[in-house]
């Protein structure tokens, strides 16, 4: 792996755990009225195309961190639609 493919899965891994904090509040709150489906709901289906992107170029970092960042975000769509119906 070179430093340009380091600095690649670097930057995959700030995006990929930038929602953690979103989905572990959601989960101890339960609360989602705030939080817009139709936002993460696009942002989940443009990751799953970043995925695509990656494997089409055979592109490691693109592929690992997007397929990581795609399970997260189909969680918090997950919640987002389980805990509405709580609501």
């Amino acid at each position: 792996m070179n430093y340009i493919d380091v600095i690649g899965l670097f930057a995959g891994i700030c995006v990929t755990i930038s929602v953690i904090p979103q989905i572990i509040k959601v989960w101890k709150t339960k609360k989602v009225k705030q939080i817009s489906l139709l936002t993460f709901g696009v942002l989940t289906f443009g990751i799953a195309i970043w995925v695509v992107y990656g494997i089409l170029k055979k592109d490691l970092p693109i592929i690992v961190t997007n397929s990581v960042s795609l399970f997260l975000n189909l969680i918090m769509v997950y919640f987002l639609i389980y805990y509405e119906k709580e609501q």
